[in-house]
């Protein structure tokens, strides 16, 4: 088969690669039909991720057809519909006892595209089956399935439930990427008052005001004030970071009100200074974490019933072979307009036009 193989910092290619086989009983073999790619896939080509060894095909978010299982496979047989979840989960060990199974100690966590081969390749052998994959209602499309493989369950649980959003919250959302776009439209199932939109991209920041944000603001253009001013001075109840870097980061920290909660979603590549002399007084709760996709079932479910805007995010589409496109394309967004780019489906390259502000 072929797959996108990392060869080391700044090298990947599409390439053929060995078929996957069984390796242990719960594993299952599953034919990509669409495949997405992932900001963290960009940083393991740019060697930030050194535990991902040359050789590795990358992804870890997939929809397939099961086409082999192992002997102790039960959930799911050759012939289902599945979505591939970013994280594998032993369900024995104790953080999988705990519903944390982007900890799992059994051969689990996020492995798929790290430790092991991933997704984006013609098939993908996936462990521990029974919990990593999902059988898929026919209501969901493809496009709308793989974006529930990683970035609404890392919104929905790291950003909004960390974050617990409650109703008339003020929250802000930093950074309208894929996950921050996706924690927008989740934190309106909790019925908040307002989602402020921060970003320095302004289609971005439109295409979030579609999303349900009330309000949106360049990060360059004081969103501090902003915030102040719609809270009467209070701050923000949560505010999500959706980037992973030091200002933004910080800037977080500055419109959090007292008692409020920050929910930290971005991956940082670098050390961020936590202002303790000014936080310590502020009762202010800071959540970090990594998705464990324990919610991805119920988003299903809510996707089945039309309660979550996938289809919006999905701006380009591309033939599995395109591969070294669709990074290109993801890897250029700021030129390219992309948010969300899927491989496997018919191809279509505009940008979903965004709807205007008036």
């Amino acid at each position: 088969m072929k797959g996108y193989v990392f060869h080391g910092p700044g090298q990947s290619a599409w390439e053929e690669v060995p078929d996957p086989g069984i390796k242990e009983p719960t594993d299952a073999i599953v034919r990509v039909d669409a495949v997405t790619v992932c900001g963290t896939d960009l940083h393991i080509l740019k060697g930030d991720v050194p535990e991902v060894r040359p050789g590795t095909v990358l992804g870890h978010e997939a929809v397939g057809e099961i086409v082999e299982t192992g002997g102790d496979v039960r959930s799911v047989r050759p012939g289902d519909r599945v979505l591939v979840s970013c994280i594998t989960a032993c369900g024995r060990c104790r953080y999988c006892r705990e519903a944390m199974y982007g900890q799992c100690r059994g051969g689990g966590g996020w492995i798929l595209g790290h430790l092991i081969d991933g997704t984006q390749a013609e098939y993908v052998r996936v462990p521990h089956a029974d919990l990593s994959v999902h059988a898929l209602p026919g209501a969901v499309g493809n496009e709308d399935a793989v974006l529930l493989a990683d970035i609404f369950p890392t919104a929905y649980e790291v950003g909004v439930l960390n974050g617990r959003v409650r109703p008339g919250d003020t929250v802000v959302v930093v950074g309208a990427g894929p996950v921050g776009l996706a924690a927008i439209a989740a934190a309106h199932l909790f019925a908040p008052e307002r989602v402020i939109a921060v970003d320095v991209a302004a289609p971005r920041l439109e295409f979030a005001r579609s999303l349900g944000a009330e309000a949106v603001v360049d990060a360059r253009e004081g969103p501090e004030q902003l915030v102040e001013d719609l809270t009467d001075g209070l701050g923000a109840d949560v505010v999500v970071e959706a980037v992973g870097v030091a200002e933004t980061f910080e800037l977080c920290t500055r419109m959090v009100r007292p008692g409020g909660r920050l929910a930290n979603v971005g991956v940082h590549g670098g050390p961020v200074t936590l202002h303790l002399e000014d936080l310590w007084i502020k009762n202010v709760t800071l959540t970090t974490g990594l998705v464990d996709t324990y919610s991805t079932p119920t988003l299903l479910r809510m996707a089945a019933a039309g309660r979550l805007p996938t289809g919006p995010l999905v701006t380009h589409t591309f033939p599995l072979e395109h591969m070294q496109e669709a990074y290109d394309v993801f890897g250029n967004a700021a030129e390219t307009g992309a948010l969300k780019v899927v491989l496997g489906g018919p191809r279509h390259d505009e940008v979903v036009p965004v709807p205007s502000a008036s």
